[in-house]
């Protein structure tokens, strides 16, 4: 039996509305705070269209948090994806990661809101996300070692080390509280000497 596209579409776009509806009444409300009954309020679609695509607000929240995840793979792909040499890629997907999830936070409300104090406790719903950029940092690091620019004996612990490192200042770096007296330019050059020494990077090849 053949699916119906249009119905396919109906279904996906009905889903994505009641995410996005539910995401800015968690990030307005708070999680604990926003009832099923508000989010079918506010999507405008009812209680028995809600249930029919969700359960329980659980299920909500996890699809939400799972969106956002999404859309910042799409960002660091996309990062990946430029016609740049291995040493300005690597800086573009550090810069992506740290801005993207820093854009996402701001507009979902401040880390004191429940839904993003939350949101990065869930680490099961990371392990997607994590994973996949990790394999970005292999395929650019190898890349850059095969054409001689990176000085680097194991590229998958490597990549394991970028990724963990950059997870760690997530939350410094949107608060604001890395390099506060620099502006953006100073601030990156910075980053690319630390992350260049890492790698030990060869200049002016």
């Amino acid at each position: 039996m053949l699916c119906n596209p249009l119905s396919t579409m109906t279904v996906q776009k009905t889903r994505a509305k009641l995410v996005d509806v539910a995401r800015q009444l968690f990030a307005k409300k708070g999680v604990e705070e926003t009832t099923m009954n508000d989010i079918a309020v506010a999507s405008r679609k009812g209680r028995r269209t809600l249930y029919t695509y969700f359960k329980s607000k659980e299920q909500i929240y996890m699809a939400v948090v799972e969106s956002e995840l999404e859309m910042l793979s799409a960002k660091m792909e996309e990062a990946a994806a430029k016609k740049v040499s291995p040493d300005e890629k690597i800086l573009e997907l550090i810069a992506t990661h740290l801005d993207t999830i820093k854009m996402v936070v701001f507009r979902n409300g401040t880390l004191r809101a429940g839904f993003f104090r939350d949101i990065w406790r869930v680490e099961a719903m990371r392990k997607d996300f994590d994973a996949k950029e990790i394999e970005l940092f292999q395929a650019i690091l190898q890349e850059g070692k095969e054409e001689g620019i990176f000085d680097i004996d194991n590229v998958d612990i490597t990549a394991d080390i970028l990724h963990y490192c950059i997870k760690g200042i997530e939350v410094p770096y949107i608060r604001g509280q890395i390099g506060e007296d620099l502006d953006d330019e100073t601030g990156w050059r910075y980053v690319a000497k630390i992350v260049y020494g890492a790698l030990g990077r060869r200049k002016g090849i």
